[in-house]
């Protein structure tokens, strides 16, 4: 049996051969499909009961909106505090907002107003564990050099979730109703503490006194840090504007599901899934390279891909089309996250990680308050098929101007992986 691993999953995946990665990967793969699971079913419910777009593209904002303002705070928490601690605490109290959500449900209490409070309290929790699982995949290694294979298969992690949650979601959605979908959520939460429960880390170093005392200090030093790192920058605003116009789409899928396609409840877990089926590609595409260098030039490929398939999903009025080029523009977003997160992560100052993972983190879905409010009040006066196809053209005109910011991050990987400049990928 060993030696089939070594052969066959080890080779081309060896963060796998680290016992706490593999608990890891287990655990969050589950506990994120119900929460994708969840976050899918609470937009069809809010379309189902209001029957209006801004209302959908509000929901959206008001529910990422504590994601923008927690963020940051939640790097400088897991720059100072145990990784694992912190994220089985909002495993916790996510288990506890979901099974609240989950009673309420099954007793016939649900309305448009609890659904917006469990979206506010879902974008509080995401504002404080995002930037701990970003930030713990570096601990559950055994080895340094598979650092690089652990980020891509936690990206995979998050695609494989995008998949599997809106897909049973809404299988669920059309057979048993959404009850069940609010089930899963909380039972993969218990799922998701006994696997970090299980996990042997190696204690977290303690801070000096003095360096912890003042949290706003630390906040502005993870600032600094990356006001001062050009290239940093430019792949955090590549993935601000990727948050803001690359996938607000997402926040319209129940018009297109309901009213564009003319389809239901399995229509929605299709186009959500279908995302998420080009993104497992890409992942697994990326957890097969073994090196940073290049990783640049494929990030600015993906706008072009998003903006063109955006411009064909508004155009499309045939279910398998939608669903096919939802995988294209799935696959693309994934690989701006991915790269942007492995080259990132394998340059960055260790002591810092978790405060560039914040702000990663708050680029990545920081801009989706904003994004999800525009395309929702866009879609209300020119309809969701016109909204998507502006959201397709911004994404082409970002195309054009990262692309003439690659010298720059090419010098700097090359710089900071010690390679010659003249080096080939």
């Amino acid at each position: 049996m060993n030696d089939w691993l070594e052969k066959n999953i080890y080779l081309h995946f060896p963060a796998f051969k680290s016992r706490n990665f593999r608990l890891f990967f287990s655990g969050q793969t589950l506990s994120l499909s119900g929460t994708f699971m969840t976050q899918v079913t609470i937009s069809w419910l809010i379309y189902e009961l209001t029957n209006s777009a801004w209302l959908l593209g509000l929901t959206g904002f008001v529910q990422f909106l504590p994601t923008l303002i927690l963020t940051p705070f939640s790097g400088v928490f897991c720059d100072r505090w145990s990784r694992r601690n912190l994220l089985m605490v909002v495993q916790v109290l996510g288990f506890i907002v979901s099974f609240t959500l989950t009673t309420l449900t099954f007793l016939g209490l649900i309305d448009f107003k609890i659904l917006m409070v469990v979206a506010i309290l879902g974008g509080l929790l995401k504002g404080l564990d995002m930037p701990v699982r970003y930030a713990i995949v570096i601990e559950t290694v055994d080895q340094r050099d598979h650092l690089g294979n652990a980020i891509a298969l936690y990206s995979a992690i998050l695609s494989s979730s995008l998949l599997i949650g809106p897909a049973i979601g809404g299988a669920l959605l059309a057979t048993v109703g959404a009850k069940y979908c609010f089930l899963y959520d909380s039972l993969s939460y218990v799922v998701a503490l006994l696997t970090l429960a299980a996990m042997r880390l190696p204690p977290t170093p303690k801070l000096d006194t003095h360096q912890t005392n003042n949290t706003w200090q630390k906040l502005q030093e993870g600032f600094n840090y990356v006001y001062s790192a050009l290239p940093i920058r430019i792949i955090l605003l590549l993935l601000a504007c990727h948050g803001l116009i690359g996938i607000s789409h997402m926040a319209l899928l129940p018009i297109f599901a309901a009213d564009i396609l003319k389809g239901n409840g399995g229509t929605m877990g299709l186009l959500s899934a279908a995302s998420a089926v080009g993104s497992v590609v890409a992942c697994v595409y990326l957890s097969l390279r073994r090196q940073v260098l290049g990783l640049e030039r494929l990030m600015a490929l993906c706008p072009v891909a998003i903006g063109v398939g955006l411009i064909a999903f508004g155009l499309s009025r045939m279910v398998w089309l939608s669903l096919l080029i939802l995988a294209v523009v799935g696959g693309g977003g994934i690989l701006i996250v991915s790269c942007g997160n492995t080259i990132v992560q394998t340059l960055v100052e260790d002591d810092k990680r978790g405060r560039v993972m914040s702000l990663y983190s708050l680029a990545v879905i920081g801009t989706l308050p904003l994004g999800n409010l525009v395309a929702g009040t866009l879609a209300q006066y020119i309809g969701a098929p016109n909204t998507v196809i502006v959201c397709g053209i911004v994404c082409l005109l970002e195309a054009v101007w990262f692309s003439r910011q690659l010298p720059i991050l090419t010098s700097w990987i090359k710089l900071k992986t010690n390679l010659p400049q003249a080096a080939a990928q």
